[in-house]
């Protein structure tokens, strides 16, 4: 079980969130055709390493928050607020 440090409330056990998939991705527009919008839903990086992804507080104070995860140990990094960058500890991972 992944321990998770709410930025809002605090360590919570897991079960109380929800993953949301890749955070920092860019949202098509309305505009976009079938293909361009599959694309945003099941072709994203898949790697193994270190991740930015974003999580809802769902049994708790139902907020959204960005986390960077390690796939291969679950190790998390860091936890940080929607709109804020990445730590750039965490960036320079990255690059």
């Amino acid at each position: 079980m992944l321990l998770i440090a709410c930025p809002y409330c605090g360590p919570r056990a897991e079960q109380e969130f929800r993953w949301g998939g890749d955070a920092h991705a860019a949202r098509p527009p309305p505009s976009c055709d079938d293909a361009e919008w599959a694309r945003y839903l099941f072709q994203h990086r898949n790697g193994k390493g270190l991740a930015l992804e974003r999580w809802s507080h769902a049994f708790g104070c139902r907020q959204w928050f960005n986390l960077a995860r390690d796939t291969l140990s679950h190790e998390i990094a860091a936890v940080y607020r929607l709109g804020e960058a990445p730590p750039p500890e965490i960036a320079e991972r990255l690059a």
